[in-house]
């Protein structure tokens, strides 16, 4: 498990978000370090996937602010949180399935080029110099996630396992130092959920990315994990390492359905 240090890289106070004035998360607060492995829990429809939306300005909380890396916000876009070093993947694969496995890990890097849209289209000035760069940093991370024997294969032609490695590659080509990745092992058997803990594990460890992940298969997240996040109906109920969540009262309950469901609580 990976070492973590003591400086907060995340931190969310308060966060409340609605949907025509239903409650998907309610008073939601919790903090991650740098270089921790976070993982947020919690039954299906919990606010998990909503969560990450806030913190990479998908969705704008109507209450709370967020933290990140020193700096406290309200209201931020997703194009604003990739420039500040967030990166993140989807619960349905989101890659360019006509695209080549390559060519969709060099999408990571268009926040690097410097280039004009001229310098591009003519292959003129810094464009050349830059395209060889990204597609240095593009085949390294290909080989680091070792799906270059399928490097110019199209993607859409790639079982749903190697999908999701293309698409943890594309996020990691960012240089993310927060990555946030939702149900990364989700339709895998045993062995591709072990393959994907391992790297995860390396990207944490070789590139000092803090992650925060949604992950449904409890036992993989007791053995990843630095740090667990509990969510249910929106709220938090657990935070703390694996070994005081699983022994959590209100965890354990939510987990194994003592709790009454909402509807028989109204």
């Amino acid at each position: 498990m990976s070492a973590t240090t003591e400086s907060e890289l995340l931190r969310l106070d308060d966060i409340s978000l609605s949907f025509k004035g239903v409650k998907a998360i309610t008073s939601i607060s919790f903090a991650v370090k740098a270089g921790e492995i976070c993982a947020l829990i919690g039954p299906n429809g919990a606010g998990k996937s909503s969560l990450l939306n806030v913190i990479n300005g998908v969705y704008q909380a109507q209450s709370g602010s967020v933290t990140y890396a020193g700096q406290a916000r309200r209201r931020m876009r997703p194009h604003q949180a990739a420039e500040r070093g967030i990166a993140r993947t989807f619960q349905n694969i989101a890659l360019f399935k006509g695209m080549s496995v390559l060519d969709n890990v060099l999408t990571g890097r268009n926040l690097k080029l410097r280039s004009s849209w001229i310098e591009q289209v003519l292959r003129l000035g810094r464009a050349p110099r830059e395209d060889d760069e990204q597609r240095r940093h593009a085949e390294k991370i290909i080989e680091f996630l070792r799906i270059h024997p399928w490097r110019h294969v199209l993607v859409g032609k790639l079982p749903y396992g190697l999908q999701k490695r293309v698409e943890l590659a594309r996020a990691l080509a960012a240089e993310p130092r927060l990555l946030l990745l939702d149900e990364p092992m989700a339709g895998m058997n045993a062995e591709e959920k072990d393959e994907m803990s391992q790297f995860i594990r390396d990207i944490n460890r070789e590139f000092g990315t803090t992650v925060v992940l949604i992950e449904h298969d409890i036992g993989v997240v007791m053995g990843l994990c630095d740090h667990v996040v509990v969510l249910d109906y929106g709220r938090k109920i657990g935070d703390g390492t694996p070994e005081q969540v699983r022994a959590n009262p209100d965890v354990i309950a939510a987990y194994l359905g003592t709790r009454r469901s909402r509807a028989e609580s109204h």
